[in-house]
């Protein structure tokens, strides 16, 4: 049997297992969840908070009229009627539940703004009488 090579400060671990006993990939994992942020998080701009739910209810009227004017093709046209009737209603569908979830998406970030700054004031509060 071979011998695994010695570390040069001559501790019996191989390079490689040392590596990943000092990596940082923890304290990453850490620095990076959702529960830090929560206290750590300077005051965002309303187009930080909105711009996601903004773009998938954009998105989602842009598929709607596309599929409104599939749609209407297939009425005014009559060479390759049978291709507009069926992608037209599709973009419809699509377009209207991108629409829908975008809609539904904004109250929810409204709660959790709403959520997020009672907490901060209850953690102020316990911080200013438990420190007294």
């Amino acid at each position: 049997m071979e011998m695994p090579p010695k570390s040069p400060d001559g501790s019996e671990k191989s390079p490689q297992s040392k590596e990943l006993i000092t990596s940082s990939t923890g304290s990453t994992l850490c620095m990076s969840s959702r529960s830090e942020s929560v206290w750590t998080s300077a005051p965002r701009s309303k187009w930080d908070i909105y711009h996601k739910p903004l773009i998938v209810v954009s998105v989602g009227v842009a598929i709607f009229l596309f599929g409104v004017v599939i749609t209407s093709l297939a009425c005014f046209l009559t060479k390759n009627k049978k291709v507009y009737k069926m992608s037209g209603p599709a973009f419809l569908s699509l377009g209207l539940m991108l629409l829908v979830c975008g809609l539904v998406w904004i109250p929810i970030i409204r709660k959790k703004q709403k959520q997020r700054q009672k907490s901060q004031f209850l953690q102020s509060l316990k911080s200013f009488f438990f420190n007294r």
